[in-house]
């Protein structure tokens, strides 16, 4: 994890922040690395990869101090389930050693509440991420809340294999190009 020199000496001088900086998820001679498996399930960047492995260390930092429930962003929530499949180092080195205590996962169970629930702990998971690291977090990884639950979670995973994958941008300006190249064709063969 970049330590990055912004952070207030409350974070930096914290046991849990240190032991955090320092730890590695998973087996260190895999062949395949954590960073490189969520890159790869998530077809992400390997610089943006890095970015969401340090907010998942940083949730996990507010979900031992922030003195409430707190709630991840969709990316960091990637992050956190990866690290749950890795079970072993989840609850025998990371909960035990790193942040001394279980760290469970709840999700939603659904219905008018607990979105208000949920909801109202993104927002305290984003206020106590300014409170603690000084700085709002970046809305790349941690957006708002209207994207957090009801765009990100409409994503699917995608066998390449079986689909075709084009941006939604470069798809309509393909598609218009072809209507304009048909309606083109069209209009000469009448005239």
């Amino acid at each position: 994890m970049s330590e990055t020199p912004r952070l207030p000496s409350a974070v930096l001088d914290h046991p849990v922040w240190s032991k955090l900086f320092h730890y590695t998820i998973g087996p260190e001679n895999a062949a395949l690395s954590f960073e490189q498996r969520l890159a790869r399930e998530n077809g992400w960047r390997a610089d943006f990869t890095r970015r969401v492995i340090e907010e998942y260390h940083r949730f996990v930092f507010l979900a031992t101090v922030a003195g409430h429930e707190v709630t991840p962003s969709d990316a960091v929530d990637q992050a956190w389930h990866l690290h749950l499949t890795y079970t072993r180092d989840y609850w025998e080195r990371f909960c035990p050693t790193v942040i001394g205590r279980p760290l469970h996962h709840g999700p939603t169970a659904g219905g008018a509440d607990e979105q208000h629930r949920f909801f109202d702990q993104y927002a305290a998971t984003l206020a106590a991420y300014e409170h603690w690291f000084g700085q709002t977090p970046p809305a790349d990884i941690w957006p708002d809340a209207r994207r957090r639950f009801f765009r990100d979670p409409l994503a699917r995973r995608v066998d390449p294999a079986t689909a075709f994958i084009l941006p939604r941008r470069t798809t309509l300006v393909v598609l218009g190009a072809l209507a304009i190249l048909a309606l083109s064709i069209l209009w000469l063969s009448l005239t």
